[in-house]
């Protein structure tokens, strides 16, 4: 263990409802870092008890409400992890309508991993966006892809053509594992050498550039506001 004398307090949330959300940012002391993970591949008619969908709610909707609600005037360093930027650029969000299902693939099975890979567009596009709006604060925000992980659990509901294309992947000798996975997102939240870099994205901790789609401030803004009115919050 790097730090064996840390000590741990650990909290229980259930990050596809905006109300256990904002009772973490409440039960939260002021924060250093925040590293946004958490992300799930639902059926789309997995709807919560608040009227969402499971894989927007958590993928997207959770650390836009969290870090929003954490932000403040403490120097701190928000990291969002995302995907893969070259295979996201062909599933740009849809801006007008979040949780449309239109566009999403011919193969119904596959359906719920197309609506995955626009929500990690979605943060992509949350990062600048808020880079921009904490833009001179102390608190800077970054984005970045871990790789392929092995043994995440990620599809673990999946079904028919989606759970063979998982397993197909999860077999593949060559995955990394969960300690490569962190490297980028742990490097982001802790080097010296990002020291005030804010509204970028990371691949293998070398910056990149993501699909124009999720770069273009006008889209951004447009999720902003519908991702805010979705969470309660004022744009």
């Amino acid at each position: 263990m790097a730090v064996p004398d840390a000590e741990l307090q650990l909290e229980r949330a259930d990050l596809a409802l905006m109300r256990d959300v904002r009772e973490l940012a409440e039960r939260l002391p002021a924060v250093d870092v925040v590293i946004s993970n958490a992300a799930v591949i639902a059926e789309l008619d997995d709807i919560t008890e608040e009227g969402v969908q499971r894989t927007l709610a958590t993928n997207h909707l959770a650390p836009h409400l969290l870090m929003r609600l954490l932000a403040g005037e403490r120097a701190a360093r928000f990291v969002v992890v995302g995907a893969d930027p070259g295979a996201l650029a062909r599933v740009p969000v849809d801006v007008d309508d979040l949780r449309s299902v239109r566009g999403l693939g011919k193969v119904p099975g596959m359906r719920p991993f197309a609506l995955y890979g626009r929500t990690k567009n979605m943060n992509a596009m949350f990062v600048y966006a808020l880079a921009r709006r904490l833009d001179g604060t102390t608190v800077t925000v970054n984005g970045a892809h871990p790789g392929i992980i092995k043994g995440t659990g990620l599809g673990r509901d999946a079904r028919g053509a989606l759970k063979a294309f998982g397993a197909a992947m999860q077999a593949n000798p060559l995955l990394k594992g969960p300690d490569a996975g962190a490297d980028t997102p742990a490097w982001l939240a802790t080097s010296n050498n990002v020291d005030g870099v804010t509204g970028r994205f990371f691949v293998d901790r070398e910056q990149v550039d993501t699909a124009p789609h999720t770069t273009d401030a006008e889209r951004c803004d447009r999720l902003w506001d519908e991702s805010a009115r979705l969470v309660g919050l004022d744009p």
